[in-house]
């Protein structure tokens, strides 16, 4: 059963089409990644569905909610975090969350409980009583997951979650995230560059160029569209996407190194 779908959604600035006539349906559970090189309308399109930007036209809807009539329903059963930090570092861990507590509206009789299982939920316990300025990168990234989803959403969008992480960190944040899936049964809806993140841990994938879908399907059946041999998915990205990469000047050493979060991150 499908939990979003998108028809023909788009976003203009004036000539220039950022998203254009996007159709995609994204079943409950599945973990679902946009990829694309920089400016191929990933961040746009997520920004559209959670909605903090209005289409120019076109429609989307989230569990049966309209992203252009009913934002307010569709905040209520969603969560996103996005690639800025949005942790406040002067609060600790266990303050973070019980202000995004309140900003849910989760019941004051529940919040202490609901907070410290997210905290425990996320491998923060020993932790939450500390200042997030002084958490490491992947502290900061389960923290921020945390908060986003407090209010056990049906859908948590990321936006480029681990880029700036080391291996280590990486692995940690994901096994978090997929523990969400089993256990809440949440549909992850994400962006990265990272190739080989997008192949292990996503069930389909949709790559898009110029503000278009170029292709969508699992990371095998995108391998086995350009029928290589041994082909992988940095194969699948630079065979649809390279007129993008020349006329952008960009490499895909460019692209996959994103926009420098690492030293944001540390």
């Amino acid at each position: 059963m499908s939990i979003l779908e998108t028809k023909k959604l788009s976003r203009s600035y004036g000539d220039f089409k950022a998203v254009d006539d996007l159709d995609l349906t994204i079943a409950e559970g599945e973990i679902f990644a946009l990829l694309g090189p920089n400016g191929s309308g990933k961040s746009t399109t997520i920004k559209m569905l959670t909605t903090l930007l209005a289409p120019t036209t076109g429609d989307a809807w989230i569990n049966g909610y309209n992203i252009k009539t009913q934002k307010n329903d569709i905040r209520r059963i969603i969560g996103y975090v996005p690639q800025m930090i949005s942790a406040d570092g002067s609060l600790t861990g266990y303050e973070n969350l019980m202000l995004f507590a309140k900003l849910y509206d989760i019941p004051r009789n529940g919040r202490k409980q609901r907070v410290e299982e997210a905290l425990k939920f996320m491998g923060l316990e020993e932790v939450m009583h500390k200042l997030a300025k002084e958490y490491s990168g992947g502290m900061i990234r389960r923290l921020e997951i945390a908060q986003s989803t407090l209010h056990r959403p049906l859908v948590l969008f990321l936006d480029e979650p681990t880029t700036g992480l080391d291996p280590i960190g990486r692995n940690v944040v994901w096994e978090h995230i997929t523990a969400l899936r089993k256990q809440f049964g949440t549909t992850i809806i994400m962006t990265t560059h990272l190739m080989e993140e997008a192949d292990s841990i996503c069930d389909r994938i949709a790559l898009m160029t110029r503000g278009k879908l170029a292709i969508i399907g699992s990371p095998a059946d995108l391998k086995a569209s350009i029928e290589k041999e041994g082909a992988t998915l940095e194969d699948v990205f630079i065979h649809y996407t390279a007129d993008n990469l020349k006329e952008s000047g960009s490499s895909f050493r460019d692209v996959a190194r994103g926009r420098k979060t690492s030293s944001r991150l540390g």
